[in-house]
Formats: C-alpha cells, structure tokens, sequence
C-alpha cells in the first residue's frame, strides 16, 4: 500500500481537513491501544497514519501561515 499524497491533503476544505486531522489521530489511538493489547495485526499501519498527519498538520499550518499574511499586508 503506497503512502497518501499530499496534493490530496491540499485538496481538502478547512472543515474537511479539520475532521481529517481529528479522524487520523482516532485511529493512531486505536492502533497504540491495539499494539498494546497485542492485537495488532499490521504495524505498518502506524507509519501511514503518522505519514497522513504529518501532512494533514503541514497543509493546515501553510493555510494559517498564508492567512495571517494576507491579513499583515492588508494592514
């Protein structure tokens, strides 16, 4: 299974993206928790989710860092 593109990531509204980051960080949750049990069953599951956060984290902070500049050069 390939990693997810982060152009998918940019794709993604501001709600969308918010219900994403929260969604992924779910998911790792249940994967500790089933690492911890040992019930995991695929622990390169753990890498992708990590991989879909980080990008998730970085499209939201280039969206606020933008956002924030736009509003100092109107000023």
């Amino acid at each position: 299974m390939a990693l997810p593109k982060i152009s998918e990531a940019r794709e993604l509204s501001d709600e969308k993206l918010a219900e994403e980051i929260v969604a992924v960080k779910k998911q790792l949750f249940q994967l500790r928790l089933q690492k911890a049990t040992r019930q995991l069953e695929k622990p390169h599951q753990f890498r992708h989710a990590r991989h879909r956060l980080a990008q998730l984290l970085t499209v939201e902070g280039e969206r606020k860092r933008a956002a924030s500049q736009s509003t100092q050069e109107a000023k």
